[in-house]
């Protein structure tokens, strides 16, 4: 188990921020001690998607497999090579 985060990175969306906050008033009031550190970042999506470009690029190219098995021992293949 990791326990509480100390820092959160969300984007600029309201409902968000605001279950956080209440989140870390409720822990507050359970008497925990060290606050939530909340950090925002205006193009957090972009930074994901860059992260999963490689992914996507493997993906794409299979997603016209006609059966699971044969879909299934491509993936296999491609867990083995990274």
């Amino acid at each position: 188990m990791n326990g509480l985060p100390r820092k959160i990175v969300i984007d600029k969306s309201a409902a968000n921020s605001k279950g956080i906050k209440d989140i870390g008033r409720m822990l507050k009031r359970f008497g925990c001690a060290i606050p939530i550190e909340m950090t925002r970042i205006k193009c957090l999506n972009n930074r994901v998607e860059q992260d999963h470009r490689l992914i996507k690029r493997r993906v794409k190219s299979m997603l016209g497999f006609r059966s699971f098995t044969s879909a299934a021992s491509a993936i296999a293949g491609i867990e083995l090579s990274t």
